[in-house]
């Protein structure tokens, strides 16, 4: 990472903000932080002195001005307007982001979700009047069951960590019922997995024992079975794994494990690479989360709560968590408990993210079954395709191999540039992309992980193609400066990383003077 500080606005050597008396260049504004706009002794509306009131904060009362800058409406809307315009978002271009599936989220599925009914929902009215909403999360339950050949859902985890829990939980709650949960105690990790899968399992109380990858980049059933032991309560692999590669071993790993009277979680996070091509029930999987927003194409992070629904086979859907849908006659309703199961408890107050239930049923819906075999294998083909375009250029750990829905490359073909990765991803911020994910999966050193999505005509993929192209062979060229200084264009320059996590300033303070 870059330990040197560097300027976070233009330099006056580049003529003051691009040499116009405002700041700005055309549309592109720059704009000053709300602080530095607004006024503190001022306020952009008029609130009447409230009547006079018995405060119940006590010591927790504000004793000082709150210290937030008064602005006009205009002013406010311009301000956060200007701000919008420095993000970058899918809809904007390709989001490269290896691991993350920063795919289209169709207008249809957005349209759905604001319909009256499901956008005006409340979480505590009667069931009675939410008869459709219960319907719908039924039947996106339902397919996910089919897209999977697992037998219970859990619908309730609002992420992808959160189902991992829920996951782990009942795997946990399974081995109590054995009367195991005091021994088995080791949950299995391969070293390339996501970082909260061992966060996870230790969350919950158990320790983790780690799994190498061989050389080729997956795990082989020979380490799985070396590691396994009597206190070993599950295995968590990811599949894909986080190197872009189909974990070809899996159905002897998962054998392996039931044979040890372990589970096997598989994380679900790549299910974006062979949703419709393999179910994960069939490979001996027990429970999976799935991300609705990397496969279903529902909103990512900022864009929308999350939603993680948890699949299950047999052996754990009797522990699954409440609520869960049953029907009652013609009616539909959500049991706490109910014959057969022996739920854990439960993951959240309510019952999941319906607007992200809304927009995931309705991409299935349009999709149909052969529409999302379709999006899985035009995944695996972007992704392949921007690999053998920059293999030429470019070092992969792994060799000249196929790979699933991510590309994955090193800094080995950087060692004589003098370059980074950091140094490479900061240029591409120049040319209009956000960088892909770098230095992740750890065991790659210097990694570069592209996800192309099946979101991306080819156009689209010619023009990232050439521009990566582009800038290889100026790291190649020894053009130094285009990527130390990087990046030039963007309305500040490359942050101090190091610095910034150190040493965080979190309060405005208004400058001195000079």
């Amino acid at each position: 990472m870059n330990n040197q500080g560097r300027p976070t606005r233009p330099s006056g050597g580049e003529t003051t903000r691009r040499g116009t008396f405002t700041g700005n260049r055309a549309l592109d504004m720059e704009e000053a932080l709300i602080f530095e706009t607004g006024r503190l002794d001022a306020t952009g509306v008029d609130l009447e002195a409230p009547a006079p009131f018995a405060s119940k904060l006590g010591a927790h009362a504000r004793s000082a001005a709150i210290g937030l800058p008064g602005l006009t409406e205009p002013e406010a809307v311009r301000h956060y307007v200007r701000l919008s315009r420095n993000n970058y978002a899918i809809d904007a271009g390709l989001y490269p982001l290896g691991s993350c599936t920063m795919k289209h989220n169709p207008r249809l599925n957005e349209k759905m979700a604001r319909l009256p009914g499901f956008a005006d929902l409340h979480p505590l009215q009667p069931i009675s009047t939410v008869q459709g909403a219960l319907e719908l999360i039924d039947a996106l339950a339902q397919a996910l069951l089919t897209l999977t050949g697992m037998s219970a859902v859990a619908m309730s985890p609002k992420a992808g960590a959160h189902g991992e829990l829920c996951g782990m939980m009942t795997i946990k709650a399974a081995l109590a019922a054995r009367g195991e949960d005091k021994t088995r105690t080791v949950v299995l990790v391969p070293d390339s997995a996501h970082g909260t899968n061992p966060a996870t399992a230790a969350l919950i109380g158990l320790s983790v024992r780690a799994v190498p990858a061989e050389a080729d980049g997956v795990v082989s059933a020979e380490a799985v079975e070396a590691a396994l032991a009597p206190d070993v309560a599950a295995i968590m692999l990811t599949n894909p794994n986080t190197c872009g590669l189909f974990e070809r071993n899996i159905v002897e790993i998962a054998d392996a494990v039931h044979a040890a009277g372990a589970y096997f979680y598989c994380d679900g996070a790549n299910f974006n690479a062979v949703m419709g091509k393999t179910r994960p029930g069939d490979l001996g999987v027990d429970a999976m989360h799935i991300n609705l927003h990397k496969t279903f194409s529902t909103p990512h992070g900022g864009g929308g709560p999350g939603a993680g629904p948890v699949v299950l086979s047999a052996r754990l859907a009797p522990f699954a968590p409440a609520p869960s849908i049953v029907g009652t006659g013609d009616a539909l309703s959500l049991a706490e408990h109910h014959e057969g199961r022996q739920a854990f408890g439960r993951m959240s107050a309510f019952h999941g993210q319906m607007g992200m239930f809304v927009r995931a049923l309705a991409y299935i819906l349009s999709h149909g079954g052969d529409g999302l075999r379709q999006a899985s294998e035009d995944a695996v083909l972007s992704a392949n395709y921007v690999r053998a375009s920059l293999i030429d250029l470019m070092s992969a750990p792994f060799g000249d191999r196929p790979c699933m829905h991510e590309a994955l490359f090193d800094d080995r073909w950087l060692k004589d540039t003098g370059l980074t990765t950091l140094d490479f991803a900061k240029a591409m911020i120049d040319e209009g992309y956000h960088p892909m994910t770098v230095y992740f999966p750890l065991v790659v050193h210097g990694a570069m992980l592209i996800e192309p999505t099946e979101s991306e005509s080819k156009a689209s993929l010619d023009l990232f193609i050439m521009t990566l192209r582009d800038l290889a062979m100026g790291a190649l060229g020894g053009e130094r400066e285009r990527f130390v200084a990087a990046p030039v264009h963007a309305p500040r320059r490359r942050l101090d990383e190091t610095r910034a996590a150190r040493q965080p300033t979190l309060r405005w303070a208004k400058p001195t003077p000079a």
